[in-house]
């Protein structure tokens, strides 16, 4: 659409991402991010679907997505979208859990969406900040107090941890397409790691995980991907190394689930932050 803008910037302080989409009406199919996500709509109303549970949510609601949970989104009153988000990597949460709580783990948050939640005014400030490339102290304070509200309120990693527990199947799964995503993978290979038949298999991972386990790989794709082009690897060479059939269906898939095209992306990495419009 003409007036969609979506922009995208990598902090190098704070080793994060910020998104800003404003004007859209994209769906976003079942996926998850291998990453942190938390966001929060501007304007528009959206229906969330996240761990078996189903949110409208709207302006001032903050969301809060887990690496791995699975999750889809669509708008719902026939006006666009405006939201903003950071998404952090795991590795830069645990450093950043250590240092609030001492403890060497990676938080999980039960709770998906907090209505009306008050940090919005903060990660607004703090999102604002990152876009404007601004390297005051005040920037990366914001940050770790946001982190650590919502560490004391709604990290329960404990409680998650014996929830999440899955199979000794579905982890060589994950296992497998892990190691395995750049080849043409069979759900015949699936049942023969596993000793499960195909529906049987199908039907455990998508109940335990969120997600069918095609959508799990082509999502596990998507995040390899990203970072072979951040490294400035040419879209059409991704695409072969990630498993996809062709630069089109790769290009259609991650814009898809990013929100960008392949090229569009990895331009963010190339040069200074920038505004990307959609093609």
């Amino acid at each position: 659409m003409k007036n969609e803008t979506r922009t995208v910037c990598f902090d190098t302080d704070l080793n994060i991402e910020a998104y800003s989409f404003k004007g859209i009406k994209q769906k976003f199919p079942n996926h998850f991010h291998e990453y942190y996500v938390i966001g929060f709509i501007e304007s528009g109303q959206r229906h969330l679907c996240c761990k078996n549970k189903e949110y409208t949510i709207e302006t001032g609601d903050l969301i809060l997505f887990n690496p791995h949970d699975a999750h889809t989104c669509r708008q719902i009153d026939g006006r666009t979208l405006d939201y903003r988000c950071i998404n952090i990597q795991p590795e830069v949460m645990r450093k950043i859990a250590l240092e609030i709580t001492g403890e060497d783990y990676l938080p999980y948050f039960m709770e998906t969406v907090l209505f009306r939640n008050d940090l919005v005014h903060s990660l607004r400030e703090l999102h604002i900040m990152v876009m404007q490339e601004e390297k005051d102290f005040k920037k990366e304070e914001i940050f770790l107090l946001i982190i650590e509200q919502l560490i004391s309120e709604y990290d329960h990693v404990f409680e998650a941890k014996s929830q999440q527990q899955s199979n000794s199947e579905i982890k060589s799964v994950c296992d497998f397409f892990e190691s395995s995503y750049m080849k043409n993978i069979t759900l015949n290979e699936l049942s023969t790691l596993t000793g499960l038949s195909k529906y049987y298999l199908v039907r455990s991972f998508t109940k335990q995980k969120g997600i069918s386990p095609y959508s799990y790989l082509e999502t596990i794709r998507i995040g390899k991907a990203k970072k072979f082009l951040e490294q400035g690897i040419m879209p059409i060479d991704v695409a072969l190394r990630t498993g996809f059939t062709d630069q089109s269906h790769f290009t259609n898939f991650f814009k898809k689930l990013i929100g960008l095209t392949p090229k569009q992306y990895m331009n963010i990495f190339i040069g200074e932050c920038r505004r990307k419009e959609n093609d």
